[in-house]
């Protein structure tokens, strides 16, 4: 059986990913008390009819022992051979949450008379850093729809084949600040930048001008090479060690051409090798 435990911070899209993932053939569960997990794991096992595939959504709505127990659970159902469990974890921004939370005037699950908003978002995140640091993929929510979020649920989760590394190379522009969920951060700033030449401006990294113009810088293709070596030098070793997911960010200054150009080539050529490649430009979306 298949297992996605999703959790994360009020706000930050777990039940939009419960929705994906359930539009997909999941058995979804939202707000599960975390020591019912191994029971609800042996009656579904032993019912002949399981879809096989399990999502359950733990996060702070949980007693709080229940989570100090959550890391305890997790090593018991690692141990199991008839059980493969990934952890999903959603977080977003902090101003944010706090204006989603704004927007639909819903009641902050830890927020009472004593705590207003600000301090119950800010407490959940501590709450929840146990779960966090336990997680196989962490996906920033702060710029993604509804709909992006839900496609990079079946993309990159329900899609991905077992044992199989899934891989993602998100771009990005520095001055709108480092994605939380990314595992490597390749800094091209110091390439050759289309933006001071007026007539490339306009487009970005995925067009035909843009390509040529870094395609003739050495220093570019040098660049690209060395984060290719890297990452097919320790991504086995990543695997090995039974990791499910790494993002790659790749920023620029403003994220609209080095970085896209260079995470569109390595897509590309990882894309060639394993079955799970994906491509995101935050600032492109």
């Amino acid at each position: 059986m298949k297992l996605v435990v999703i959790s994360g911070r009020s706000g930050s899209g777990k039940s939009t990913a419960l929705q994906a993932l359930e539009d997909v053939g999941f058995y979804c569960i939202d707000n599960l008390p975390a020591r019912l997990l191994p029971e609800l794991l042996d009656q579904m096992l032993d019912d002949p009819d399981h879809p096989g595939l399990l999502a359950v959504s733990i996060d702070a709505r949980n007693l709080i022992s229940n989570l100090h127990a959550f890391p305890s659970i997790l090593r018991e159902i690692h141990q199991r051979q008839d059980v493969a469990c990934e952890i999903l974890y959603l977080d977003a921004a902090e101003p944010t949450l706090l204006k989603r939370y704004s927007a639909t005037r819903r009641k902050h699950p830890l927020s009472d008379n004593q705590s207003g908003l600000q301090e119950a978002i800010s407490y959940e995140r501590d709450l929840l850093e146990e779960i966090a640091t336990l997680a196989d993929i962490r996906v920033d929510t702060t710029r993604l729809s509804l709909y992006e979020l839900r496609d990079t649920i079946k993309l990159r989760v329900a899609q991905r084949a077992e044992q199989a590394l899934s891989l993602q190379f998100e771009s990005f522009g520095f001055k709108h600040g480092v994605p939380m969920d990314v595992d490597f951060t390749f800094d091209v700033r110091m390439l050759p930048n289309p933006f001071w030449v007026p007539d490339l401006r306009q487009f970005d990294g995925r067009d035909a001008a843009v390509i040529d113009f870094l395609e003739q810088s050495s220093e570019v293709s040098e660049m690209i090479a060395d984060i290719r070596d890297f990452l097919e030098r320790w991504l086995p070793h990543f695997k090995r060690n039974n990791r499910s997911y790494v993002t790659v960010g790749i920023g620029c200054t403003g994220g609209q051409h080095r970085s896209v150009y260079i995470a569109e080539a390595l897509t590309g050529h990882f894309g060639q090798l394993m079955d799970n490649v994906h491509v995101r430009h935050r600032e492109l979306t």
